[in-house]
This record gives structure tokens, C-alpha cells and sequence, in this order.
């Protein structure tokens, strides 16, 4: 019966826009109106809708609550004597039972007749209540559209009062926007702060072990948990930097190419293929490093470390051969491949968007193609790239599945590519991951990590936007 409330608003703005616009039509005749007969209908579609959609949002809220209590303000004695937790896992089981699904636990006789019953008495209630919210909906929409009904006249101002609407929902927008942000930001320092009350400030920065481990009893082994984020930070700076090696250098080497070399047909051909891969799902570029690029290089470590065994690099040779699929290497190489997009299609509209005087003017003064492009076009785009590459880095630091996948979980402090390295991202999904508690500092650990993420990401576009700004040239 939930498909009625949806229906009412429909049928609601529908009848109200007719309405309004049939009537303003008629009162207007053969007068100078103010305003439009369609903006005279908005206005009365805005006042059949909106009174009535506020009445819609607070009684779907309501609902569940007023349900519960009516529910249980009749309940058996039978089920008043339960526990709190079998009492409500009781009343869930009788509101599959009124959904026409089976329940979850066999219950005893007096209660399994009971949950019968209780389950059809939610279903009447619930039903009679969204009966009861649709009236409210209705007439919520009636009075509304009668108010606006009233107010249409020639001399009306109804454009400027649906310009006004408009504001409101604009800004309304850009609030919930905002707030978003600032909840964010406010969760993430409370649940930073607790989690810093038992793990020192310094210890997470500075520390070179992470191994967040509680233990339930105190004798048990591994009883105090090691918080030293460094080895997440080393990771995840590791597999950033591998990755825009590779996509840094393809991706505006391919922006330069599709743009001052490629003919109409090779970039028409060729753009769209590099911009599938922004369309690949991260699973299967993860999927793509274990099962082929983790083993591939698998076996070119150890074939040359099998060729240096015996000789004078034996230690080398030992250290290539026992390499494994999981490493740095892999998840940054084909992190890189997946970045390649982000750069490439950035940086080839910013390069277009240089103007074609600068170009001509450069070729007129006896430069040549190549020169154009390092002394004139990169220069002006320079704003342009550095945002292509702030965009990939902060997709490089947020990726989670390949690394997953790829580098493996291990906490290692290590800048070595042939290591297996874990990241920030990573050990958050990995504290956050099945039922944990959020009271305990292995999980509160999540938000730390999260708050020294968000300010590192913070720091990094403060600090590109400054050299953009110190290098910007300035271009009639």
C-alpha cells in the first residue's frame, strides 16, 4: 500500500499545475498580467507538493514508531514476560509472519499461536496507519493547492515567488551539501579524538609496528595492540608513486599525441578506447594483478634470480627467486594502467583548450612542433595538468581493491617494490569489516587513519593549488 503515497503526490502536482494554469488563463484574459500563467501554475504545483511531501517525510519517520506502540500496547502477557531481546526478536518474526514469510526461531505454543496473531494485527495497523498518512498527504496537497488557487490573479507576482522557491531548493542543496561535509569531518575528529585518548598521538604517527590486536583476556598473547601507522603510510606512498610512474608519463604523453599529432580519425578511434578503462570496475583490474600480472612477474623475478644463483650477485639471486605474486610492483603497475584515463583525458582537454593564436604564433616565430608544445602549450596548461595529476594521485591513495588484492595485507615498513606492502585504505575497510564494537581502540583505529588520511589529501591539494599558482602565466 506504500505505492499510494507516491501516486497521491503525482496525481497531486499534476492536477494542481492544471489547474493553476487553466485558471490563470482565464483570470488573466484581456489584462496585463505580472506573471506567466506557467509560472502561476509552478507556483500552485509548488504549494500542492511541497506541504504535502513535508507531511510524507515525518509520517514515514513516525510510522515504525506510532506501529511499535500501538503493537505493544496490546501485547499478551506472554510476550510482556520475555527477555528485551527475545521480545524483540518475537515481534520480528511476527512481522514476517504478517509479510507472509516464515519466521526465524521455532517458538513455544503459547507464543507460536500468538505470533499469528500479532503478526496480522501489524499488518492492520500498518496498513490503517498508511491509510491514515495518505489522508493526511491528500489533504495536506488539497489545502496547498486551494492557497495557491486564491493568490492567482492578474497583478500576482507569482514569478517572482517561484524564483524564490527556487533559491530555497538551490540553497538547500548546497547546504545538505555542506553539512555532509561538516558531519564527515565532526565524526571523524570525535571518533579520532577518543581513539587517542589510549593510543598516543606520537605512537601512531611515528611508530614503525601496526599490529592493532586486542586481546579479550588480559593474559592472552598480543594483549596490547601496536598502533605505529608508518608502515600504512610507507605503503601507501609506495604504491602511489608506482602507480603515477606509469600513468603520469602514458597518460600526458597520450594527451600530447591525441591532441597536436593524432588525425581526426586516430583520435576518434583512440580516445574512446583509453576512456574504457575509467569504466572497468577496480574488482577487475584487482582480479587482472592476481591472476595474471602478480604471476607474470612472479616468473620473471625468478627465472633471473634462478640465472644469478651460484654466481657472484647468489644473494641477489636468492632474494628474486623466492619473490611471490603479491608486491608493491603489481598493484602499482596496474593501479597505473587504471590511472591512465584519469590523466590522459584531463590533460588532452586542457591542451585543446589553449588557445590557437599561441600555437600559431609559435610556429610563425620559426619554432618548430615540438618546441611549440614544451615552451608554449605546456606552460600555458601547466593549471590544467597539475589538476589531471592531483586528480590520480587522490585516486591512487583512496584505492582499496587492488591493493587488497595484489600487495596483500601485510604491514611491512618497507620502500621496496618486490615486498608486500598494505595501505591506509585498506586497513580501514579491514578494522571496519564484520561486527566489531566502537569502543574498543582497534576499531576506533579506523578513524584515526581516516582523519590523518583526510588531512594528508587536504595538505596535498593546498600545497598543488600554491604551485599552480607561483607558476601560472597569464594569456590574453
Amino acid at each position: 500500500m506504500t505505492w499510494l503515497l507516491p501516486l497521491i503526490l503525482l496525481l497531486a502536482g499534476g492536477l494542481a499545475y492544471a489547474g493553476g494554469l487553466a485558471l490563470a488563463r482565464r483570470r488573466g484574459r484581456d489584462q496585463n498580467s505580472h506573471s506567466r500563467p506557467s509560472q502561476h501554475a509552478a507556483l500552485a504545483l509548488i504549494w500542492a507538493v511541497v506541504p504535502a511531501l513535508i507531511v510524507l517525510v515525518v509520517g514515514q519517520i513516525a510510522l515504525p514508531t506510532v506501529t511499535s506502540g500501538l503493537i505493544e500496547a496490546r501485547e499478551a502477557p506472554a510476550v510482556a514476560e520475555l527477555e528485551p531481546f527475545r521480545r524483540a526478536a518475537f515481534y520480528s518474526d511476527a512481522r514476517r509472519i504478517g509479510a507472509g514469510e516464515q519466521a526465524q526461531q521455532i517458538w513455544p505454543a503459547p507464543l507460536a499461536q500468538e505470533l499469528t496473531t500479532t503478526g496480522k494485527r501489524i499488518v492492520w495497523v500498518r496498513d490503517g496507519l498508511t491509510l491514515a498518512l495518505a489522508a493526511a498527504v491528500a489533504a495536506a496537497s488539497l489545502l496547498g493547492g486551494l492557497f495557491a488557487f486564491a493568490r492567482i490573479r492578474p497583478g500576482f507576482r507569482a514569478r517572482n515567488k517561484v524564483e524564490t522557491w527556487i533559491a530555497v531548493a538551490l540553497f538547500a542543496c548546497s547546504a545538505i551539501a555542506v553539512l555532509t561535509t561538516v558531519g564527515i569531518i565532526a565524526s571523524l575528529v570525535y571518533d579520532s579524538w577518543r581513539f587517542f585518548q589510549s593510543v598516543p598521538i606520537t605512537e601512531f604517527l611515528f611508530g614503525t609496528k601496526w599490529s592493532p590486536q586486542i586481546a579479550i583476556r588480559a593474559d592472552q598473547v598480543g594483549s596490547s595492540g601496536a598502533f605505529g601507522a608508518v608502515p600504512l603510510f610507507a605503503g601507501t606512498l609506495l604504491i602511489m608513486l608506482i602507480a603515477m610512474l606509469v600513468a603520469g608519463p602514458i597518460g600526458l604523453f597520450s594527451a600530447i599525441y591525441l591532441s597536436e599529432y593524432a588525425g581526426p580519425k586516430t583520435r576518434a578511434t583512440v580516445k574512446p578506447l583509453l576512456e574504457i578503462l575509467a569504466g572497468v570496475p577496480t574488482v577487475v583490474y584487482g582480479f587482472f594483478a592476481a591472476l595474471t600480472v602478480g604471476p607474470a612477474l612472479r616468473v620473471f623475478f625468478n627465472t633471473i634470480g634462478g640465472w644469478l644463483i651460484g654466481g657472484p650477485l647468489d644473494g641477489l639471486g636468492q632474494y628474486l627467486a623466492l619473490v611471490q605474486n603479491q608486491m608493491a610492483l603489481t598493484a602499482g603497475a596496474v593501479m597505473g594502467i587504471m590511472l591512465i584515463p584519469f590523466v590522459s583525458s584531463l590533460s588532452d582537454d586542457i591542451i585543446n583548450a589553449v588557445p590557437q593564436s599561441l600555437r600559431d604564433g609559435s610556429l610563425a616565430m620559426g619554432a618548430t612542433k615540438s618546441e611549440t608544445i614544451t615552451r608554449v602549450l605546456m606552460p600555458a596548461a601547466l593549471p590544467g595538468v597539475a589538476g589531471a595529476f592531483l586528480l590520480a594521485v587522490s585516486r591512487a591513495i583512496g584505492e582499496t581493491m587492488i591493493v587488497t588484492m595484489a600487495a596483500g595485507l601485510a604491514a611491512n615498513l618497507t620502500f621496496n617494490p618486490l615486498d608486500t606492502v598494505t595501505t591506509v585504505t585498506v586497513q580501514i575497510v579491514t578494522l571496519l569489516t564484520g561486527d566489531q564494537e566502537f569502543n574498543s581502540p582497534k576499531t576506533l583505529a579506523a578513524f584515526g587513519l581516516g582523519l590523518t588520511l583526510f588531512l594528508v589529501t587536504l595538505s596535498l591539494n593546498i600545497v598543488a593549488q600554491r604551485i599552480v599558482a607561483a607558476y601560472r602565466e597569464q594569456y590574453d
